[in-house]
């Protein structure tokens, strides 16, 4: 099976074509980079900017280039050496419009016997499809035109025979009815997203339907390695892993599949590992002081004016997601309830376990019993009153034939991902960098021992998991997240900063109209800066209307938002502010720098095979989506690589190119020396700044880096701390400093705050 040294991650588009692409694989291969990786390729939704809305799995987009421009895009790996992977959408289709899916389309028109039928997860016939204004004479703005029905925009079958009579009639006479946007669905969705319809890929024919084509390139070697997009959402995870390796018996594969803290991967599953946020976890953790968080908790408390439990904010916001804006799919889970029990306490007792449910879901028969175990019974300590109901439910949960419990484990995962990632993760602003996908924000902080710890087990388990530290679905950069991590060796002057921030913006005329966003606006600021209001203004609409606390994406609070972006305005514009937020970040951003190259040699050193997402080789102050899908100037990295490579050293400065260098120079590393990639033997300095190394070594290596850069100059700098090395001659990869056995921090670390070392 191949394993790609590395990967680099395009977001493909019509401003990224095949095209585009296959120009950019010289940049890459030089770089270093194992294996070019590229979201989905396949036909989308009409003006889709990312492609996980794919329309019709049976042919390539033509937007990107088409067949032609595929088989260019290959052709140019092949050229460099490199290997191809792809990210691939099991879970659903597109079907915002219906014209664009032949298959949606030919299951509008003809009904349950649409050969297309099966290939969606739809429970009622007729179909609702929540299209309508919520108005009660919507209906009245449908109309027939010709063979099809239009309402605005948008356009549906007819069903054959039935274009007679008036709109109403016609409407009637149809497989499906167009309801209300707030209305419940017939078909399983992605999460809330009417839009993207579920796919049935346990049924082998659409599996074989929907999969053809990307197996396809694969048997034809055109692609090496598949990401696998939210497995989660499947009826089976287990066995359509066990259906898509059989096709791709030598394929690198890995999961998009969010661990919990100690959660881990089912083992039964034939493939390398995670997309690798249990990685980014463990990076970002080793850069925070602990030591930051009760100050950090005071502000916050002081802030919101109540302390926050994590825990218990977790369970309401998966308990408010059940029943709200998936109540849906609650209401579809107690139906499969016989009516001997109350269907309202069994639409109770669901929605507790949903909420107590300490991960994404369980996979049974072999996996997470325990967790499900573990719902039940805090269910039943919350809330005593459901008792007989959870006993009785409890037998259906845990028999894996039973529908009950396969829709419940589909069910669990969209309510943790919409209540944790999407919500209580804006909610809670104590410290932002720790609010990331795959992360526990009440975690604060990993020691040294935890870390080493993880990272020996990842070799152990899994050595050919991808790693990341940014992706297309993380809130914010690795640089930003980097950034910010400062404030947790700072708590204090952060906390004085605040408080005046927003004396300063009180006095621009600008109120915090909501504490907790305040605290999630002076953060972005400042992790971000210098921010441009566009961006600012695109990011806050997002979280608070993600937040949910005062506004939302169904019901907008206009005079909340408009509060909100006044006070951003204030923060970029009023000349006080604006100052006292630049002074700020002027303080944060140089030790951000060294924590963003700690974070990035250690990632791209520890066991698993490394990500870089587009444009991350240089310093990528990208918030969460689409804000992280801007353009990048490739150019001019290439044109830094070149100068880098002709023997400049850079400073750590506002270039970024210094961030290249250690890029480059790992990528290359892991290229030229794969053998050197196995095994993890953590190395501890020893002195009086030994607690400020990470250090380790694989066979061959040793990474060193920098981790409480403030703590560190605190004390002076290295001092007489040093680093014993295994035996040999060792030369840094960056600098070319040469070295053997027990060396001087300070000396080795005299440049960058990292170092790369390969034995001569």
């Amino acid at each position: 099976m191949l394993t790609p040294t590395s990967t680099y991650r395009l977001q493909l588009g019509p401003g990224l074509t095949f095209a585009d692409a296959a120009a950019l694989v010289p940049y890459l291969a030089s770089l270093g980079v194992g294996a070019v990786y590229t979201s989905p390729l396949l036909a989308a939704m009409p003006g889709s900017e990312h492609g996980y809305d794919v329309a019709d799995p049976r042919r390539v987009s033509e937007v990107l280039g088409g067949q032609p421009g595929l088989r260019a895009l290959v052709a140019a790996v092949r050229e460099h050496g490199l290997a191809l992977v792809v990210d691939i959408v099991p879970n659903h289709l597109g079907v915002a419009d219906p014209q664009a899916n032949p298959a949606w389309w030919d299951a509008l028109q003809h009904g349950p016997s649409s050969r297309f039928a099966r290939w969606f997860d739809i429970t009622d016939w007729p179909l609702r499809l929540p299209v309508l204004a919520d108005s009660a004479d919507a209906l009245a703005e449908v109309r027939v035109d010709g063979e099809v029905l239009r309402y605005y925009e948008r356009s549906f079958p007819l069903a054959p025979g039935t274009a007679g009579g008036n709109a109403a009639q016609v409407h009637e006479a149809q497989h499906y009815r167009l309801v209300s946007w707030r209305a419940d669905v017939g078909y399983r969705r992605f999460f809330a997203v009417s839009e993207l319809a579920a796919l049935r890929v346990e049924d082998p024919e659409v599996f074989a339907a929907t999969h053809g084509e990307v197996l396809r390139w694969v048997a034809q070697g055109d692609v090496d390695g598949l990401r696998v997009d939210h497995p989660d959402g499947l009826t089976d995870p287990a066995g359509y892993l066990d259906r898509l390796r059989s096709h791709a018996p030598d394929a690198w594969i890995v999961v998009e599949k969010i661990l919990e803290p100690g959660e881990e991967l089912p083992r039964s599953w034939p493939v390398a590992g995670t997309t690798g946020y249990d990685a980014l976890a463990e990076v970002d953790g080793v850069l925070v002081d602990p030591a930051g968080e009760a100050t950090l908790t005071a502000l916050d408390t002081e802030l919101t004016g109540v302390h926050t439990d994590w825990a218990q904010l977790v369970h309401d916001c998966k308990r408010d997601v059940a029943t709200g804006m998936l109540g849906a799919e609650l209401r579809r889970l107690a139906a499969l309830v016989p009516p001997t029990l109350d269907i309202s306490p069994v639409t109770e007792a669901l929605a507790e376990v949903l909420a107590c449910f300490p991960v994404y879901r369980s996979y049974l028969p072999e996996d997470g019993v325990e967790h499900l175990d573990q719902a039940l019974a805090a269910a039943a300590q919350r809330r005593p009153d459901l008792g007989v109901t959870l006993a009785a439910l409890a037998p259906r949960l845990r028999d894996p034939r039973d529908e009950l419990a396969i829709r419940f484990q589909q069910t669990s995962g969209a309510v943790m991902a919409k209540a944790v990632e999407d919500t209580a993760y804006y909610r809670w602003t104590r410290f932002v960098a720790l609010n990331e996908v795959g992360g526990d924000p009440a975690r604060f902080g990993l020691e040294l021992a935890a870390f080493h710890t993880a990272a020996a087990h990842r070799e152990q388990t899994a050595p050919r998991g991808m790693t990341t530290l940014s992706t297309h679905d993380t809130k914010r950069s690795a640089d930003v997240r980097a950034r910010l991590a400062v404030l947790a060796e700072l708590p204090g002057w952060w906390a004085e900063a605040v408080r005046e921030f927003t004396r300063l913006a009180r006095a621009a005329g600008a109120s915090v109209p909501d504490p907790a966003l305040g605290h999630l606006l002076w953060q972005t600021v400042v992790g971000a800066w210098p921010l441009p209001p566009e961006r600012l203004h695109a990011y806050l609409s997002k979280a608070m209307r993600e937040a949910r606390t005062h506004t939302s994406w169904t019901d907008p609070n206009e005079p909340f938002e408009s509060a909100l972006h006044a006070l951003a305005d204030a923060a970029v514009e009023d000349p006080a502010l604006r100052s006292a937020v630049a002074q700020v970040a002027a303080r944060i951003i140089p030790p951000g720098r060294s924590n963003s190259l700690s974070a990035v040699l250690v990632q791209l050193m520890m066991p698993g095979v490394p990500d870089t997402y587009q444009g991350g080789e240089l310093w990528d102050l990208s918030l969460v989506d689409p804000d992280n899908r801007r353009p990048v100037d490739f150019t001019l990295r290439a044109e830094l690589l070149a100068r880098i490579d002709s023997g400049w050293l850079p400073e750590v400065d506002d270039s970024g190119a210094a961030k290249l260098l250690v890029v480059s120079r790992a990528l290359r590393a892991r290229r030229e020396h794969p053998e050197r990639f196995t095994g993890y033997i953590p190395l501890r300095a020893t002195g009086p700044a030994a607690r400020h190394a990470v250090a380790f070594g694989r066979n061959r290596v040793v990474a060193v880096a920098t981790r409480l850069p403030v703590g560190l100059a605190a004390r002076g700098g290295w001092g007489q701390t040093a680093l014993a090395l295994p035996e040999g001659s060792w030369t840094d990869a960056l600098t070319g400093f040469s070295t053997s056995q027990s060396v001087p921090l300070a000396e080795l670390l005299t440049r960058y705050p990292v170092a790369l070392l390969l034995a001569d």
